[in-house]
């Protein structure tokens, strides 16, 4: 997002914390969210000038957020002044990252804006899908609520397609912004995956979030299936609930995991185990699960995105007494309601095409960023992605009429 790191460090060295607060607040919407979640030893500590020198890195994520946390707990004092109302007004699908910081740059631009968002609780994945360890509920609606202090208006509970079909919201708004992000895990498509006790990593973790541990089952044995960031947060969360032994299957190596390595590091210091070139074949059980059948993989030739496949080694077959399984193998894309949008495009993997300068899509009303575009990427693009989008939706309705 670019924060002006330097400025914002700089300020609270001189104890002009409200001044730090905004300069960050100035390139990225949800900092908060970005400063406990994102891998900052990966993005901007990583990038840190002191590390070529040998020394350790300025701690820039904690920095970031001693300045919104105090920024908060200050009651959110106004730092920004609000355009006159031009009268043009943005529907906004989708109240995650990508959505929250178009609509904040969009209303302080003076638009109406209105969020429309299928939860009855805002705030996308940031409130719902990032594990507690790192992250509380009510991080990411302090974050929310500032969005709505600049007057912007949020409709939960509403789905779209359901509740308000997308034509009306093209006559209804001048400008559309898709922030909607990717929906469920896919299917392991094995037997057994219909028994009790499997689950998605995402409904796990929402379980989590909500605090009402009546409701949330954690196994004695759990098998987290995948390896990215996603699977670390759910197989760390039931290793703290209490799981005696927690299994991550990942049927490539080490090197292919998507998880980054501090996120490995703290997963094997919680005493999980891993289980590489190793793909589930069937789950067993009579009336819940019991244990899952595994084969053991080598690596092929690399696919077409440059992975080297896994392929099976036959006659490898072993089993793993398990009492609960968790999928995380990414998500889907949400294809079957964006295609329901007039002269919306997707790729072949079903995320939304737009120019990668504007974030205009194929249908010149509608505009998209976050998870949906990308296939699903760190907060701090999605922020980023709506940020820009923005001024683009801004551009494009200051054109004179006959030019649109």
């Amino acid at each position: 997002t670019h924060i002006d790191i330097s400025t914002f460090i700089k300020k609270i060295s001189t104890g002009n914390l409200l001044g730090s607060a905004k300069t960050i607040f100035e390139s990225n919407w949800v900092p908060l969210t970005c400063a406990k979640a994102c891998p900052v030893d990966v993005l901007c500590e990583g990038a840190c000038v002191y590390i070529a020198k040998g020394e350790k890195p300025i701690e820039i994520g904690r920095l970031q957020r001693f300045s919104i946390d105090n920024y908060f707990s200050q009651g959110m004092p106004a730092l920004f002044h609000k355009s006159r109302n031009n009268g043009k007004s943005i529907g906004v699908i989708g109240s995650g990252p990508a959505g929250l910081a178009c609509s904040a740059e969009l209303s302080l631009l003076g638009y109406e804006v209105t969020i429309y968002e299928a939860s009855k609780i805002p705030g996308g994945l940031n409130t719902w899908g990032i594990a507690p360890y790192k992250m509380r509920r009510e991080d990411s609606l302090k974050e929310v609520e500032m969005v709505k202090n600049f007057g912007v208006e949020i409709k939960t509970g509403v789905m779209i397609g359901r509740d308000i079909k997308v034509d009306e919201l093209l006559k209804k708004h001048d400008a559309i912004f898709l922030g909607v992000g990717l929906g469920e895990s896919p299917q392991l498509s094995i037997s057994g995956e219909e028994l009790p006790g499997v689950v998605g990593a995402l409904d796990f973790i929402e379980k989590v979030k909500t605090e009402n541990w009546k409701d949330v089952h954690v196994g004695k044995r759990v098998a987290v299936i995948g390896a990215g960031n996603t699977s670390i947060d759910a197989a760390t969360e039931a290793k703290r609930l209490g799981a005696e032994q927690v299994y991550i299957i990942y049927r490539r190596s080490n090197i292919e995991m998507s998880a980054y390595e501090f996120e490995y590091e703290l997963a094997k210091k919680d005493g999980i185990v891993f289980y590489f070139l190793t793909s589930p074949k069937r789950i067993i059980g009579k009336d819940f699960v019991e244990k899952i059948e595994c084969l053991k993989m080598k690596l092929g030739d690399p696919d077409r995105r440059g992975k080297r496949k896994p392929v099976p080694i036959p006659g490898s077959e072993f089993t793993i007494p398990v009492d609960m399984i968790i999928k995380a193998i990414g998500q889907e894309t949400k294809s079957s309601f964006l295609n329901t949008i007039p002269k919306l495009t997707l790729d072949d993997e079903g995320c939304v095409i737009v120019d990668q300068a504007s974030f205009q899509t194929h249908n010149p009303k509608i505009f998209a960023g976050g998870d949906c575009i990308n296939g699903g990427k760190e907060v701090v693009n999605a922020a980023y992605d709506g940020k820009h989008a923005a001024h683009s939706i801004d551009e494009f309705l200051s054109l004179p009429k006959g030019v649109k």
